[in-house]
């Protein structure tokens, strides 16, 4: 039987208070709830779950009255954390996953290895200064602090588009496809990873 890829995480600071409930195979049957205090990220994060296939509830309560750096940071890295740990020790998985996501005009591509080495490389060539009430330099940021968190190398790469609302979207969109394909279960028990198993560690693989 397959073990169930869930967690309940809180992360609670003097800037922010969030929580965070996920899990990671929901097909067919998801339950999305976000309110991050900003209207923009919670659609970027509510299409990150829709195409990863996730059910996810995230809650943030921030302080909006400085601005938005706070809350949409600290909700990146909390559902980092959340993710990493629903994944467990990342066996019989596919490891690597990418996804091309188009939306109109705009088009983006993601590549993921669920690597244990965090690293991010985020291009998305945004032109306004905010989305909504989410300031357009937090985008990449917030994709930066969720693959950092989550223990995972990520590249984003917006290859075209005019209008950057759907420029961030499509990237969102592509992560969320290519989480999907890399976090697929192979139906062996297999580390996906050229270490000894007796030297296996998340946070050291090649």
């Amino acid at each position: 039987m397959s073990i169930t890829r869930t967690a309940n995480f809180s992360r609670k600071t003097n800037e922010t208070d969030i929580n965070v409930a996920i899990h990671l195979d929901s097909v067919g049957n998801q339950t999305i709830e976000i309110n991050s205090g900003i209207g923009f990220l919670n659609h970027m994060y509510h299409a990150l779950a829709k195409h990863s296939g996730w059910s996810l509830t995230l809650t943030c309560k921030g302080d909006l009255h400085i601005d938005d750096h706070h809350s949409a940071e600290d909700t990146a890295i909390a559902l980092g954390l959340a993710f990493k740990q629903a994944l467990g020790e990342p066996r019989g998985i596919k490891r690597f996953g990418y996804a091309y996501a188009p939306l109109d005009e705009a088009l983006s591509r993601a590549v993921v290895d669920i690597s244990g080495r965090p690293f991010a490389d985020i291009n998305m060539e945004l032109k306004r200064e905010k989305i909504g009430e989410l300031s357009t330099e937090m985008i990449p940021h917030v994709l930066s602090s969720f693959a950092t968190s989550a223990g995972i190398t990520l590249h984003v790469d917006v290859l075209k588009g005019k209008n950057d609302h759907h420029r961030a979207e499509s990237a969102f969109k592509a992560l969320a496809g290519a989480l999907r394909q890399a976090t697929e279960r192979t139906g062996t028990d297999d580390v996906p990873s050229t270490k000894e198993l007796n030297d296996f560690n998340y946070d050291l693989w090649d």
